[in-house]
């Protein structure tokens, strides 16, 4: 099943956008991190993981959700499909592992944001907190340059059941 091309065209403005949103308040979300590792100003400490967990709740969250979603809908709705490149399911996987371990990070963030209403601040705790999560805002964004690469290229390569429909179309 193949969409319309201006609904595609639609489904794949949305993906985009989402994606490179993702991207933009992924680095965002880096550069608030990188700030709380390294201010010495206790306000902007707390400025810095409150932006980070409103970033991560408010932003980051939905646009991967989105992308995950578009996604979806661009390989299931072209002729690309979903199952029958390995490139489309190396995207799918990766997505869905960055999605996973974004959601697993989000009881750190929501932590260190309450950290941050104590008094004397646990600059030890907070500190252990925000190398981890600029760790992986880091990671996640190399992570999430494979699926652009990925859509970008489109490395050969059919899956079994790719196969099988290409033989299938062909008799």
């Amino acid at each position: 099943m193949t969409m319309h091309p201006s609904l595609r065209k639609f489904a794949l403005t949305l993906h985009v956008t989402s994606s490179v949103g993702l991207l933009g308040s992924i680095a965002a979300f880096l550069a608030l991190a990188i700030v709380a590792i390294t201010t010495a100003d206790d306000g902007a400490l707390r400025a810095a993981y409150f932006a980070m967990n409103v970033i991560a709740r408010f932003v980051v969250v939905p646009l991967a959700f989105a992308a995950l979603l578009t996604g979806l809908i661009q390989s299931l709705g072209t002729a690309w499909g979903l199952f029958r490149h390995y490139w489309v399911l190396f995207k799918l996987v990766i997505t869905l592992f960055a999605t996973t371990i974004l959601l697993i990070k989000t009881a750190l963030i929501s932590e260190a944001a309450r950290l941050t209403t104590q008094t004397p601040l646990p600059h030890a705790e907070l500190k252990a907190a925000g190398y981890q999560l600029a760790f992986h805002a880091g990671a996640g964004l190399l992570v999430l340059l494979l699926p652009m690469i990925l859509s970008i290229y489109k490395p050969q390569g059919k899956t079994p059941y790719g196969w099988r429909k290409q033989q299938a179309r062909s008799a």
